[in-house]
């Protein structure tokens, strides 16, 4: 029998030193980073996962991953962080109702403060996808975090716009999943759910729609995040065997978040889910207040085939071009959709040049 990928595994980075750092949250939630050291140096890079995919989508075994590629490069300790939206936890297939704030408020902040007590005052690159990146620069701009020497946001940061289809699915969704299907998450997985289960019947009628491909992971992944055959990636951009194993990378989630990036689509831009909760107290209501007082330099990147946040990235860098003129950068990455350019077989080639050359020179 062919062997398969194992789930969760670490085997994509073979020539480093890898070690897990567990820490606890302020509301009491145990994540983890784990450390990628190959040899000490100066410059630290974090890397950030988005909703239900987690560290594994940096360390591939089946293609040149994004670990080995910035240890090859000279980075030799590299950090990936599991938070709350991490699919090797079950926090995410639980009945709770978290938000973005309280990723920004309690996640990072954590976060960091361990990844400190091993590196001390050495500089940080923090490298995020989605709605990592939504939440790191709410932490960011919201002053939670601070001492990030740069920070890279893959297709979306602060100002999340969805195309159309995924506006109405953002309105009707969480209520409808909730309520009317009884379904505390979606789970990628529902294709192979009990036959006539709800699960398993969701996961059909969504194939019904989804004629591109014959993975029904694909399909719900698409039903979930974004508007489009498929989705969140250009099918030409992956292995097979990534495309097969879709439902290992990204995992269930509830729909509660719908309503946090409904509210910060009709702001247009990253706002407080709840300006009474006197828990995030220390967050701005609207998280571009203090924009100007930022001094963190960004690389924005956004695939030209993005179907989830399209032109998100675009427009967040040209409204933070007038506030801090110079200080941030944008690239189109030609051929890519959404998350393919940290998945994708070819990634190595047309995107984390990209990321390292802007890493090197804010290392300087």
């Amino acid at each position: 029998m062919e062997k398969r990928i194992a789930r969760f595994t670490l085997e994509g980075v073979p020539d480093a030193r890898i070690t897990m750092h567990p820490f606890t949250t302020e509301d009491g939630l145990g994540l983890h980073l784990t450390r990628f050291h190959r040899a000490d140096c100066d410059d630290v890079v974090l890397l950030l996962h988005g909703l239900t995919a987690s560290s594994d989508m940096f360390i591939m075994p089946e293609h040149r991953n994004f670990t080995t590629f910035l240890l090859d490069e000279g980075f030799g300790d590299v950090w990936a962080l599991d938070f709350r939206m991490s699919s090797r936890f079950p926090y995410d297939a639980e009945t709770h109702r978290y938000t973005f704030d309280d990723i920004a408020d309690w996640d990072f902040p954590a976060a960091l403060a361990e990844l400190r007590s091993h590196i001390g005052d050495r500089r940080v690159h923090v490298v995020a996808h989605c709605t990592g990146g939504i939440a790191f620069s709410m932490s960011l701009f919201g002053g939670a975090v601070e001492g990030i020497t740069s920070f890279t946001s893959n297709s979306v940061s602060l100002t999340p716009l969805p195309p159309a289809w995924s506006r109405v699915k953002l309105a009707i969704a969480p209520a409808a999943q909730e309520y009317l299907l009884g379904l505390p998450f979606l789970d990628p997985r529902f294709g192979h759910a009990p036959t006539l289960t709800r699960a398993w019947m969701l996961s059909r009628l969504v194939s019904l729609f989804h004629r591109e491909c014959d993975v029904s992971a694909c399909h719900m992944a698409s039903f979930m995040w974004g508007s489009g055959h498929p989705a969140l990636y250009e099918h030409e951009n992956l292995l097979p065997v990534t495309h097969e194993r879709m439902a290992d990378l990204l995992a269930a989630t509830g729909a509660h978040y719908y309503r946090h990036i409904r509210k910060m689509a009709r702001a247009g831009h990253a706002v407080k889910f709840d300006p009474s909760d006197p828990r995030h107290a220390d967050l701005p209501d609207d998280y571009l207040a203090n924009a100007a007082e930022v001094t963190t330099p960004i690389l924005f990147l956004a695939g030209d085939h993005n179907h989830v946040f399209p032109d998100s990235n675009a427009h967040c860098y040209g409204l933070l071009e007038k506030i801090t003129p110079g200080l941030h950068e944008f690239a189109t990455l030609p051929g890519y959709g959404h998350i393919d350019p940290f998945i994708g077989k070819n990634s190595h080639v047309d995107v984390f040049p990209k990321i390292v050359d802007f890493l090197k020179r804010k290392a300087a």
